[in-house]
């Protein structure tokens, strides 16, 4: 957005308008923000009026509470088969889709796909959609979970046979050994047995290829030191790692269970009548680069990375070495590329803050000593892409459409940021209408935090807004 644009959002009191980019007074790029703040307080007038704005259109929903998790897809065929922490409930979906009231005859986006949870449940209901990612692994998870659901039963255990067979015999695959993680989280002789199931599985037929590759994928954590815990994937000296090839057997076997599972239940609908496959994209959400939309979206269910230093490529280092990267500068690539909610994220002088509550908060923590200084950067690069984020969904999505977005409220230095409301703010100035935002439960600050500024919890939202 432009600086200098004054945003107006619709039935709010003139009193206490926040006012998205406000002219004269808002601060833009980050060496304004630092050069103003010796001189800045804190004050909170702009987040406080955007709750006085937004308050009548809140609404506890602890209902959802147990859905924005990945928790409930442990127990969905394919689904439940790779641990992406990141993802929200398959029944999350069904419940918008009930709620949104959508058939088959609308058109689904997810721009942030993640492991492909809406597409799947878009898909078991005979309804076309389209999934978007920026995080290659993302992507190929997506597409692959698809791809497995296209399998009949006893291809996937025709494989494993074909790659048992072979396996002792095979090369090591090439992988990223230059990142630093990569030489310490599996031990000498496990990480040379998954180097040769890797080049195994290269051989297979293309109908079979990615599935297995991505149940490959699954046990890279089991089989190592690391833990997808927290922020980090964190090395563990303590843990005892799984053997790699009962591993490997025991996720052939689970997804051969899931696909019979699929014929019988879940999605024997869309198997028996052929219904549209989703459409999966390693593409941009900012731009719409790399990605092709075929025709105007009617809904759209999703979650974007949350702004909480969070670094995917960090979390999937492991999947991204084996894969998709050759070295440390193609991970660092990526890791610059994504959607900028983690510490590393970098700005530009062109970046500019999308609004005056965001200009508030980067005023108040550039002041403060901070325990990392790029907290107030990551919080400026995020809130520049989703702004960018929202003007391209304002072009792909129908009049009409309905939109649910999980997002998270985070907390630095006692200084919170709403980001359910700023986002719905930016989105109410680009054709959406805020119809309501659903508080599904509310979560404390770290125990660090608490000690210096108390207990001070923070939303967890469903926002959901209407194309105008």
């Amino acid at each position: 957005m432009a600086g200098g644009c004054a945003g107006i959002t619709e039935g709010m009191s003139n009193r206490c308008m926040p006012r998205v980019n406000r002219a004269e007074e808002d601060v833009c790029t980050m060496a304004t923000v630092e050069s103003s703040a010796s001189a800045v307080g804190a004050p909170s007038i702009e987040r406080d009026c955007l709750e006085l704005s937004y308050d009548h259109l809140m609404h506890e929903a602890p209902d959802l509470g147990r859905l924005v998790s990945y928790v409930g897809n442990k127990s969905i065929p394919l689904l439940r088969l790779y641990r992406y922490k990141e993802a929200f409930a398959f029944d999350f979906v069904c419940e918008f889709i009930r709620r949104f009231e959508l058939d088959a005859s609308d058109y689904v986006l997810d721009p942030f796909a993640g492991m492909g949870t809406t597409l799947l449940a878009c898909w078991s209901r005979g309804m076309r959609s389209i999934g978007i990612d920026r995080l290659p692994i993302a992507a190929f998870v997506a597409q692959a979970i698809v791809d497995m659901a296209l399998l009949t039963p006893g291809e996937l255990t025709a494989a494993w046979r074909r790659l048992s067979s072979r396996v002792d015999r095979m090369p090591l695959a090439s992988v990223a050994m230059d990142v630093p993680i990569m030489k310490v989280a599996f031990d000498e002789r496990t990480l040379s047995r998954l180097r040769q199931w890797k080049s195994a599985i290269g051989e297979l037929d293309d109908r079979v290829r990615d599935p297995a590759l991505l149940l490959f994928f699954s046990v890279l954590e089991s089989t190592s030191y690391t833990s997808k815990d927290g922020q980090f994937l964190r090395l563990k000296r303590d843990k005892r790692p799984a053997d790699a090839d009962r591993e490997i057997r025991r996720r052939f076997e689970e997804a051969e269970h899931d696909l019979v599972v699929l014929r019988h239940g879940l999605m024997g609908d869309f198997v028996r009548n052929k219904a549209e496959r989703p459409a999966v994209f390693l593409g941009d959400t900012r731009s719409g680069e790399g990605t092709s939309i075929a025709g105007p979206v009617t809904a759209m269910i999703t979650s974007p990375p949350y702004v909480n230093r969070y670094d995917y490529t960090r979390t999937y280092c492991l999947e991204l070495c084996f894969h998709f990267v050759r070295d440390f500068d193609d991970l660092r690539a990526i890791r610059h590329g994504v959607l900028r909610s983690h510490i590393e994220a970098r700005t530009s002088p062109d970046d500019c803050s999308p609004h005056a509550a965001v200009t508030e908060v980067l005023r108040a923590l550039t002041a403060r000593e901070l325990n990392n200084p790029r907290i107030p950067h990551m919080l400026l690069g995020y809130f520049v892409d989703m702004a960018k984020a929202i003007r391209q969904w304002s072009k792909w999505l129908a009049p009409g459409a309905r939109v649910a977005l999980v997002v998270d409220n985070v907390r630095f230095e006692g200084e919170h940021i709403p980001v359910d409301l700023i986002l719905s703010d930016i989105a109410a100035a680009m054709d959406f209408q805020v119809e309501e935002i659903l508080i599904t439960r509310r979560k404390g600050n770290s125990s660090q935090q608490m000690g210096k500024y108390g207990r001070m919890p923070v939303r967890e939202s469903v926002v959901v807004w209407r194309r105008r």
